[in-house]
């Protein structure tokens, strides 16, 4: 008998060798018809997977994201299997891995598939779908794996074994007359995927490198009800009417032109939602003890290597020469911190040591990642690095989550945070990445806050929280991280004073909130749909006299606000009112400020707000710019 736990500490016996599927039906048959995967001691595996030894359990459903990816990665066979039925031997097969919304899969194609191929595809994998084709998993050591492979012609798949161990014991999934390399988990069977949408198709290198061959690239959803896939749709037709791209274009806030791809343009509009995005970074640091610094773009090839980045980020760095030297444009910001830090020496009594940097950096992205303001090649971190005692760490993460949950929470954002583990490529101490790591963990666990376990995505220096907001239409952004380094202050040979007139090292946080000030932008253009707040709005008042006998009075009245701050246009086309108002509305003006021969002879001003139009009704301009002043002040959303 083996002993199994459950999330809930209950423990329960069983015969060994039994599976994941059978213990899920011994606590009920809605589990057993509902269960995707689990988790077993730590491990995702298949629901075939069978215990021979004491283990703890925990059941993914739909509901969960590893449910959701167990089930993307079973559609993604189905797709493969769909494409070599239509193609046969003129498609090699790469990789199909499921992401964050849904899956894709990599094709080596001699004829390039369409958008129009998408819907023939589609149907295949239906097909499929209603075949009800079992899944079933065996393993092969990697030599005969390998030739299993070249045998089915599949060279991709083959240099994707012979890049593993000698040793590595090399597992395949089978449907029906196809098979793939897959280290899983699949479903039982191909029955449960009720409902496909095959969205787009696009390039992608080999294994990313640009140096390698183009392959075609096909993404799709799916879902175990037809109902979930129509609601998906139409998220994604609301997504597409508050595209950050096509807003910022309507509304005149960026650009981006093909002298400079992924190197965005503010125009004047969209500098106003800049300017007033760090006007607020920069009060609240002033509040929280920050001071503020600016580092160079540019700094010698030398402080790369000794920051790591050149072992581990080279690839995606920018370099150029100047005066026979090599030299980098800055990727991250926390070098030159470290240069600001090291500048003199500190005691124990001026730690903590709080600096933030607005610091612009480059990081070469490939063209076929860029993506308006979320994915470019030049952006600005809202960074700081916080320098402090180890006694100090629990008190000071804490302080910067508190400080990340006022930020989000005042733009109306829900948010959901993991912490993520030392990954493979690292450096430093195994004593010291486990002390990082549980610091994180018990900082999270005093604030009382959820978090899920990421393994394995840390940074190279150090493990991180990262907070990932969720936007009106339910996407989640990353944006926010906490990151706990101990590798940094010994590599720069960072030190203080301590009590005992010894030097020591102190422990730093690396941590942004906007994450990057053009990707903020971008998520809250298209989390307000262009309507920003008032605060934020680039024009927070259209005035609008009624004839031109009401211009100078309107004037009069824009002098009155833009005293008081506040942002505000006449428009005095020799248009309808109507039109006027409307356009207004659709230039996601907070305020119309409308005035007729009657709003003279009172000395008052008639106001409609931007939301459905809703009138106001008349005010005296000083009770409105009273309102409008409080509003802003409040940062009201």
């Amino acid at each position: 008998m083996i002993k199994v736990t459950f999330p809930d500490g209950n423990i329960k016996e069983f015969e060994n060798g039994v599976s994941v599927l059978d213990i899920a039906e011994s606590i009920s048959p809605a589990l057993k018809r509902d269960v995707l995967c689990a988790k077993v001691n730590d491990e995702i595996v298949d629901i075939r997977t069978t215990l021979d030894k004491d283990a703890s359990i925990v059941f993914y459903k739909f509901d969960d994201l590893e449910g959701k990816k167990a089930f993307w990665h079973t559609t993604s066979h189905i797709l493969a299997q769909a494409v070599k039925r239509l193609y046969g031997d003129k498609v090699k097969l790469a990789i199909g891995p499921s992401i964050d919304n849904g899956f894709y899969y990599d094709f080596d194609i001699e004829t390039p598939i369409t958008e129009n191929d998408l819907e023939k595809i589609e149907a295949e994998m239906k097909k499929i779908v209603k075949e009800n084709l079992s899944i079933e998993k065996f393993v092969l050591p990697r030599k005969e794996a390998i030739g299993f492979e070249k045998e089915a012609n599949e060279d991709y798949k083959v240099e994707l074994i012979e890049d593993l161990p000698e040793d590595s014991i090399i597992s395949f999934y089978k449907q029906g007359e196809f098979t793939d390399l897959c280290a899983g988990p699949h479903l039982l069977n191909t029955k449960p995927v009720k409902a496909i949408k095959l969205l787009s198709t696009t390039g992608a290198y080999w294994r990313g490198d640009s140096n390698k061959k183009m392959l075609q690239r096909v993404y799709g959803i799916s879902f175990p009800k037809a109902k979930l896939l129509e609601e998906y749709l139409a998220m994604l037709e609301e997504a597409k009417k508050r595209d950050h791209r096509k807003i910022g274009k309507d509304m005149d806030l960026f650009m981006i032109c093909e002298e400079g791809p992924g190197f965005p343009f503010f125009l004047p509009k969209g500098m106003v939602i800049r300017n007033e995005l760090e006007n607020f970074w920069r009060e609240e640091h002033r509040k929280r003890g920050y001071q503020e610094i600016k580092t160079p773009l540019i700094l010698n090839e030398q402080l790369w290597h000794t920051s790591g980045h050149w072992d581990h980020y080279k690839d995606n760095m920018y370099f150029t020469r100047i005066d026979d030297n090599d030299y980098a444009i800055k990727p991250m910001n926390c070098p030159g911190s470290m240069l600001v830090y090291k500048r003199k020496m500190w005691s124990y009594r001026d730690l903590p040591l709080r600096i933030g940097e607005m610091g612009q950096v480059h990081r070469h992205e490939l063209s076929g990642a860029l993506h308006g303001l979320m994915r470019v090649r030049t952006f600005t971190q809202d960074d700081a690095h916080i320098f402090m005692l180890p006694e100090q760490i629990k008190e000071e993460v804490i302080g910067v989550i508190d400080f990340i949950d006022y930020v989000y929470n005042m733009f109306g954002f829900k948010y959901h945070v993991e912490l993520s583990t030392r990954p493979d490529d690292s450096m430093g101490s195994d004593e010291d990445w486990n002390m990082a790591t549980e610091a994180l963990r018990e900082a999270m666990e005093e604030k009382g806050m959820d978090y899920v376990v990421n393994e394995g995505d840390g940074a190279f220096y150090g493990p991180k929280l990262d907070f990932h907001l969720e936007d009106c239409l339910g996407r989640t952004w990353q944006c926010g991280t906490i990151q706990l380094d101990f590798q940094m202050p010994q590599r720069f040979d960072l030190t203080y004073i301590g009590h005992d007139g010894e030097k020591h090292r102190p422990v730093m946080i690396h941590r942004v909130i906007f994450g990057s000030i053009e990707r903020f932008i971008g998520i809250l253009t298209e989390h307000f749909a262009g309507a920003f707040p008032l605060w934020l709005a680039p024009v927070q008042a259209k005035l609008i006299p009624i004839t031109d006998r009401n211009l100078e009075y309107v004037k009069g009245i824009k002098d009155k606000l833009e005293q008081k701050g506040i942002r505000c246009e006449i428009d005095d086309r020799s248009e309808k009112m109507g039109y006027k108002i409307r356009e207004a509305q659709l230039e996601k003006v907070p305020y119309m400020i409308i005035a007729g021969d009657r709003d003279m002879e009172n000395g008052v001003i008639s106001v409609r707000a931007r939301k459905d139009g809703e009138d106001l009704g008349a005010m005296s301009v000083d009770e409105f710019i009273n309102k409008a002043v409080k509003e802003i002040e409040e940062k009201s959303i």
